[in-house]
């Protein structure tokens, strides 16, 4: 398919539910004029003190209503398409629309300005702005057949706490609650805001069921203003609760009991129920299911704690990390027992179980950047409770045949990979030294192994088999960052059956020769990432990775110098170099369905000691799905190398030991579940060395020297999973001589398809 039929067909998809070809105001009836605008204009009186007026203006213009029908690029096409149908009958297509996105005129005469006013009277009121003067003002266009309306609000001094006290009716609870006006948001001087109060009201009961009181709820509290005392918009609050507030709802409750049942599967009545007495608990399961002493350290409820809802959260969470469970519910059941200050609770904790043993098989089809696409087989057998401790057993096989189809001289190549390996995964962290687990508290460290063999056999050029192992723990301080380490880390990669051509490449690039030649990798990596990606309430969301990856280091005290220089391990020259990165994400919700990405990625490989240059599976590289889209991956850089002949890349030898790259995107809503995206895409890779390609060594030069693309995209998101289409053409390319690298080549764009968002 030729690049403009590219262009033309993606634009038309994406654009398709959008485009109208004529204006909707020859259907507005002669009596009546469409909704434009509604606002509020807020005007402060002189002796007024509020600050942020921005806020209050933007929540009264959410009260208003009704709101005029929606627009794109100045264009209406959910009015247009419901007037095609109903005033012109329209034909298929319409009528198809009009179902999908159709919206009923909202004309100026639907604008209830008296009802208006009194609910905007209201919110006002609602935050301390008593007696305010609001009036409207109409605007009408008879030309363009539309009016709006603005709402000027005059705003007086609000009303302002002068005092904030427990009433003394509410003994004998008034100590209890007035320790919880200490640390309260509501100071004096704080304006009057009911959802403030609110607030207040569940930060009481909060704080309350934390400390034990089981029955209470925030609906116990009741606020009582007082602005008789004085004459200057100032006001007394005072706290008190209810009448006949059930003796039970202040009184704390005390767990007399935990029972843990680890094998809750009702449906089974032939189940063998054995109770095992452990740290104060009882455990009531199978008697070979899961050990008491394993599964304890998760539970934070302990017989004689008070009742704290945080703590049954944790726990909750904490068994579901486990891996082995596919439900997690605990009751607590009131004792009739009690005494003068305590009531007490009986805490039973269900454990619903996921099967222990499981095979899973995954068939795919495979398209990757590199144009290579093919079918993959992968076989999973799981255990999930191989020791009777939460421990998860996976072991996997993988058979994948791909043909690239385009992209350079190589399209035709074939590559088969067979690959077989091993993950243990153990719910708790093994360790020569002893770990207090209560320094752990938001979730217990896993601690995770792991064996693999590949074999990659790409044609006409070379036969790669790789073994690799780990050893390390993973955890999550808090809910948004999550640690990675791993003490142990290592990697054999044998070059096998190279070709001739393969050769050649290696001959005429030292550099890409040497990062192959040292074949044994055995070091550590850490991991620490920050996702605030995760929590959509927040209008700007942060994520950061950063990276290290050291290796050599503590074998070298173990090597023999060889009869080359170099130094070897068990007869395998070793690598050795300090390699760092980091992967910044800032985006910004402009409403529920549009969003500003952001991304910035810094990586940087020193080789040192043994190693003059970086193992090849460790270097960088640029362009593809999830990098500089408007650039195969791998075809650009390093730096403005520029092969001799564009039609014979080799795309092997275009890495580096330097990576920088930004991204930035907008992403809106289409229809449904289709999503459109707008990007640009800067970045590149560089070597250190001196002996890479040329041109490609990194320079204070370097800013000119980044490949930059444009773009844009269509996503089909069903509930998270993302199937996602970029269609880019370069905007400024390195690998051209020095003066044509500015040319936004959209005759030759690059197509690309991918799950998941980039960034």
């Amino acid at each position: 398919m030729k690049a403009n039929s590219y262009i033309h067909g993606f634009i038309t998809l994406s654009f398709f539910l959008i485009i109208t070809s004529c204006a909707v105001k020859k259907y507005v009836p002669e009596d009546e004029l469409l909704l434009n605008e509604t606002y509020v204009d807020i005007k402060l009186d002189s002796l007024t003190d509020v600050k942020d007026v921005a806020a209050l203006k933007a929540q009264l213009d959410l009260t208003i209503s009704p709101q005029p029908n929606s627009t794109f690029l100045g264009m209406r096409p959910g009015l247009h398409y419901y007037y095609k149908v109903k005033r012109d009958s329209g034909g298929f297509i319409a009528r198809f629309m009009n179902r999908k996105i159709g919206e009923k005129p909202v004309y100026l005469s639907d604008v209830e300005q008296e009802a208006t006013k009194d609910l905007l009277r209201n919110r006002l009121e609602n935050r301390g702005f008593f007696f305010s003067n609001i009036t409207s003002k109409t605007i009408e266009n008879e030309k363009q057949k539309e009016g709006s309306v603005t709402y000027q609000v005059s705003l007086p001094n609000p009303y302002r706490l002068k005092t904030y006290q427990v009433d003394n009716d509410s003994i004998p609870f008034y100590k209890v609650l007035e320790n919880q006006l200490s640390d309260s948001p509501i100071k004096v001087g704080s304006r009057f805001d009911l959802s403030a109060l609110t607030q207040e009201r569940e930060r009481i009961d909060n704080n309350l069921k934390s400390k034990g009181y089981y029955n209470f709820n925030s609906g116990f509290l009741i606020f009582q203003a007082d602005t008789n005392q004085y004459d200057n918009r100032r006001f007394d609050l005072f706290l008190k609760l209810k009448k006949d507030v059930p003796t039970k709802a202040i009184k704390p409750y005390q767990i007399k009991a935990v029972k843990v049942y680890p094998y809750n599967v009702t449906s089974n009545d032939t189940v063998v129920i054995d109770s095992v007495h452990y740290a104060d608990k009882d455990y009531i399961q199978e008697s070979d299911f899961f050990r008491p002493d394993r599964l304890d350290p998760f539970i934070l409820l302990e017989p004689g704690d008070l009742y704290n809802p945080t703590k049954s959260r944790a726990t909750s969470r904490r068994l579901g990390s486990i891996g082995a469970y596919k439900f997690v519910n605990i009751e607590y059941k009131e004792l009739q027992e009690s005494n003068d200050s305590l009531n007490y609770l009986e805490a039973s904790i269900y454990l619903s179980p996921l099967n222990k043993r499981a095979i899973r098989a995954e068939l795919q089809a495979v398209t990757k950047s590199n144009d290579f696409t093919g079918p993959s087989l992968g076989l999973t057998f799981s255990n999930r409770n191989l020791f009777k401790g939460g421990e998860v057993l996976n072991i996997k096989a993988t058979g994948t045949y791909e043909v690239q189809i385009a992209g350079n001289s190589d399209a035709g190549q074939t590559s088969t990979e067979f690959g077989l390996g091993a993950d243990l995964i153990f719910p708790r962290m093994l360790a020569p030294i002893n770990v207090d687990s209560d320094y752990f508290e938001y979730a217990i460290p896993k601690t995770k192994t792991s064996l693999s063999a590949t074999i990659l056999n790409r044609s006409q050029l070379y036969s790669l088999l790789t073994f690799s192992g780990s050893f390390g723990y993973t955890w999550q301080a808090n809910r948004y960052v999550t640690h990675e380490f791993n003490p142990i880390s290592i990697n054999y990669v044998n070059l096998l059956n190279t070709s001739t051509e393969f050769e050649e490449i290696l001959d005429e690039n030292t550099f890409l020769q040497n990062s192959f030649e040292q074949q044994f990798i055995s070091g550590l990596t850490y991991s620490f990432t920050y996702n605030e990606l995760i929590d959509e309430r927040k209008k700007a969301l942060f994520y950061v990775n950063s990276t290290v990856d050291i290796a050599g280091n503590s074998i070298s005290l173990l090597s023999k110098e060889n009869e080359e220089g170099k130094n070897e391990f068990l007869g395998l020259e070793y690598a050795q170099y300090a390699k760092a990165d980091v992967d910044f994400r800032f985006h910004y919700l402009l409403n529920k369905d549009s969003r500003i990405a952001t991304r910035f990625f810094a990586g940087y490989g020193l080789p040192y000691g043994n190693s003059d240059v970086l193992p090849f599976s460790k270097q960088y590289f640029s362009g593809g799905a999830y990098s500089v889209r408007a650039f195969r991956t791998r075809s650009l850089g390093p730096g403005v190398y520029s092969p001799e002949d564009d039609d014979d890349r080799s795309f092997f030898d275009q890495s580096g030991n330097v990576r920088l790259e930004a991204n930035v995107e907008y992403r809106f809503p289409i229809y449904s579940y289709f999503k459109g995206a707008l990007f640009v895409d800067a970045g590149n890779v560089w070597t250190t060395a001196g002996s890479g390609l040329p041109g490609g060594e990194f320079s204070s030069n370097f800013y000119n020297e980044f490949g930059i693309g444009a773009g844009l995209g269509m996503r089909v998101d069903v509930q998270g999973f993302v199937i996602r289409f970029d269609l880019a053409a370069p905007w400024h390319d390195p690998s051209m001589p020095s003066g044509e690298r500015w040319n936004f080549d959209i005759e030759n764009p690059v197509f690309n398809f991918a799950i998941g968002y980039p960034f």
